[in-house]
């Protein structure tokens, strides 16, 4: 049994689902989950469909042809198609903060998600251990103000000679080139306390608790240029009170962080993402 995603976005139109469904139908597959929506604002039509085919003649790269003969290009569709066995391949990149870190690989190592993790990227070595308890290669690649653009080309390089698909800042603190932005476009994946722009710099907690919040959230998001601007994948909040302390905050933020990523990861990497005009479409 051979399983495949389809994503497509166009203009909005009629009879795109039906169109869809009596291709599939035609070259013997069975949907079995199909999701859409409209922006009624930008008229743009979205779907994400799964559909299996039993044929032992089933070929990819046939009904790529088809798909974009008989129904990409009448209907001026962007699509991709992707197979169940190819699993995506993500870059890790930290800094010093463990908590993502040990929370994505945890839940890879329990097989949670459907991804490969080829490498693990650093600009300090603090993290080398974990990396190795693991059993993933870890790259300390140096990126001061000063060497920047060498740490952007050692990055690049490894990014290229793992074949990677797609990058998560795991708590990286460090802001990302353009050139490798526009590389991995809606492939870079971040998290950030959810109280930016308002709660800006190293310790966001502390100036939290001084004035008082009565929630506390994160944020994960695509990275663009536009620091922490990106499209949003998911979000969650915690509500705190004056009873907490500042290491209850952290506690808190920390746990929200770990879970937030880490359910953008999984959304990414089931193909559950479409990105447009700085948002996102988000499939269940």
């Amino acid at each position: 049994m051979q399983k495949i995603t389809i994503l497509i976005h166009c203009e909005d139109q009629k009879a795109i689902i039906a169109s869809v469904t009596s291709y599939i139908a035609s070259i013997e597959g069975n949907i079995i989950y199909l999701d859409q929506h409209v922006d009624a604002d930008e008229n743009v039509f979205f779907m994400r469909l799964e559909c299996e085919f039993s044929s032992q003649n089933w070929d990819m790269e046939v009904i790529k042809k088809d798909f974009q003969t008989n129904l990409a290009t009448p209907f001026n569709m962007s699509w991709e198609i992707y197979t169940q066995d190819h699993k995506p391949k993500m870059a890790l990149f930290v800094s010093k903060y463990d908590h993502c870190l040990y929370d994505i690989l945890g839940r890879y190592s329990a097989g949670e998600l459907p991804l490969e993790i080829p490498l693990i990227i650093s600009n300090h070595e603090d993290l080398r251990s974990v990396a190795q308890r693991f059993e993933i290669p870890f790259h300390y690649v140096s990126f001061t103000k000063e060497i920047k653009a060498e740490g952007e080309q050692q990055q690049m390089e490894l990014l290229k000679e793992y074949a990677i698909d797609f990058i998560v800042l795991a708590r990286y603190m460090q802001i990302i080139t353009p050139n490798l932005i526009a590389l991995f476009r809606n492939q870079i994946i971040n998290i950030h306390h959810s109280f930016l722009p308002a709660f800006p710099g190293a310790k966001p907690y502390h100036s939290a608790f001084k004035r008082g919040v009565k929630i506390i959230g994160a944020t994960s998001h695509y990275v663009t240029e536009g620091l922490d601007e990106g499209p949003i994948i998911e979000q969650d909040i915690a509500r705190v009170s004056h009873s907490h302390s500042i290491e209850d905050f952290i506690m808190k933020g920390r746990d929200l962080e770990r879970s937030v990523l880490a359910r953008a990861v999984k959304l990414h990497a089931e193909r559950k993402t479409m990105v447009y005009n700085n948002k996102t479409v988000v499939f269940s």
